[in-house]
């Protein structure tokens, strides 16, 4: 069993970035080599742009090839908090965004020639409780009513057309949700920004920020100094005190990943066999889907707590006990990875991008990353160089999380709060 994600495992990488030379100066300096600073570092070097992505570890190490691979439609909050929350215009504009984050992530591949198993299997939403699927029929007369998006509800009595257990009470199917290798993704960004110009530097983790005038910056590094005109941060649930007023607005929270090894076709026909990438209505949710190579990756929120090697461990007992429940089928089955990553929610569980201070940044993804990430970096570009409609996010307020000036304390009380709103919802 190997305690390191199965995407980076299977991936090769796009090259040693590791003995780059730091630059003097360039017109862009991108913190975080996952896929907002990879996808903004591409399209920045096609405009013509000198760019520098600096990475502590090396590309795709945090949350991009930590992830469960799927690139789905729809908010963190659900379509209908939004329209209760910002109106229905401002709700329809957002909504919107994911499916574009999505074409963006077909387009990145197509045009970049990225062979990461992508394909458009579908998104199942499943139904913890009943209530949550009374919720689903409202939402889905109010996407096709407000939004023009359509999507099939399907009751528990026809579940087992979509997946082979009676765990759930019912699921809502929406065809425009995507599957690909993330690590191979990730890889071939980062292959795609280098050929285009750009220079990533592996093993350089920032280490201060010092303002010279307006959005210039001196970036300072383990490896050396850039004088950067503008900076990017895209460090996402890896936040930290380089940036203080984004990280008291990130809150990090741990998701962790179990997948098994190659599983037989007829078992894998059983589990999904649309392959659909499905994930559930739980706030502690489950998620999972098969892997290109037929395995079962199955993910959830099991522990609020932080990854590290021995949060992992625990959190893939919870997981595979839970993975049981669900198939029981599987109790045979080996495990064959474990891994944990870190998900950047905020408090409004809202992507969050714009300026502050002179330095711009595109973070708190909420778990909907994949494609909002990848998406957003190639906004940002734009944002940066004058177009402020680029970023349909400007504006949103951003508070920060009381408290929280470094570790978060906190995580323990939202995780028995969590549980308590799945019991009880």
């Amino acid at each position: 069993m190997k305690l390191n994600p199965y995407w980076l495992d299977t991936a090769e990488a796009s090259g040693d970035y590791r003995r780059t030379p730091v630059p003097e100066n360039v017109d862009v300096a991108i913190i975080g080599a996952g896929f907002t600073g990879l996808s903004a570092a591409l399209e920045f070097a096609k405009q013509g742009a000198s760019v520098a992505v600096f990475e502590r570890h090396t590309v795709g190490w945090g949350a991009s090839g930590r992830n469960g691979g799927m690139a789905t439609t729809g908010l963190a909050i659900g379509f209908s908090t939004a329209v209760k929350r910002y109106g229905s215009a401002r709700a329809v504009e957002m909504f919107q965004e994911y499916n574009d984050a999505i074409d963006s992530i077909e387009k990145l591949v197509h045009d970049n020639g990225i062979d990461c198993d992508y394909n458009r299997f579908g998104k199942l939403s499943l139904a913890f409780h009943k209530s949550h699927y009374e919720g689903f029929l409202r939402s889905q007369e109010k996407m096709a009513a407000l939004a023009d998006h359509h999507v099939t509800v399907i009751p528990k009595s026809e579940i087992h057309s979509e997946i082979g257990t009676d765990f759930y009470q019912g699921a809502m199917l929406d065809p425009l949700g995507a599957g690909l290798h993330v690590g191979k993704f990730v890889h071939g960004l980062g292959g795609a920004a280098v050929a285009a110009g750009a220079d990533i530097c592996e093993n350089a983790a920032v280490t201060e920020l010092k303002k010279v005038s307006g959005t210039v910056h001196d970036v300072h590094t383990t490896r050396g100094i850039t004088r950067a005109k503008q900076v990017l941060v895209a460090t996402s649930g890896y936040t930290g005190n380089v940036t203080p007023w984004l990280q008291r607005r990130v809150i990090p929270v741990g998701s962790f990943i179990i997948c098994t090894e190659p599983l037989p076709e007829d078992v894998i026909n059983r589990i999904l066999p649309n392959r659909r990438m499905a994930s559930d209505s739980k706030m502690l949710c489950y998620y999972f889907r098969i892997t290109p190579d037929n395995r079962l990756l199955f993910g959830g929120r099991a522990r609020f707590a932080l990854s590290s090697p021995d949060s992992d461990v625990k959190s893939a007992e919870i997981l595979r006990k839970a993975m049981l429940e669900l198939f029981p089928y599987l109790s045979n089955a080996k495990v064959d990875y474990i891994w944990g990553g870190l998900v950047d929610l905020s408090m409004d569980q809202m992507v969050h991008a714009g300026i502050h201070d002179g330095v711009y940044y595109s973070l708190a993804y909420s778990g909907h990353g994949v494609q909002m990430a990848a998406h957003m970096g190639k906004r940002m570009a734009h944002y940066m160089a004058g177009d402020k409609s680029a970023n349909v996010w400007e504006g949103l307020k951003n508070p920060p999380v009381p408290g929280h000036f470094g570790p978060p304390w906190f995580l323990p009380f939202i995780g028995a709060a969590a549980k308590i709103i799945d019991r009880f919802s």
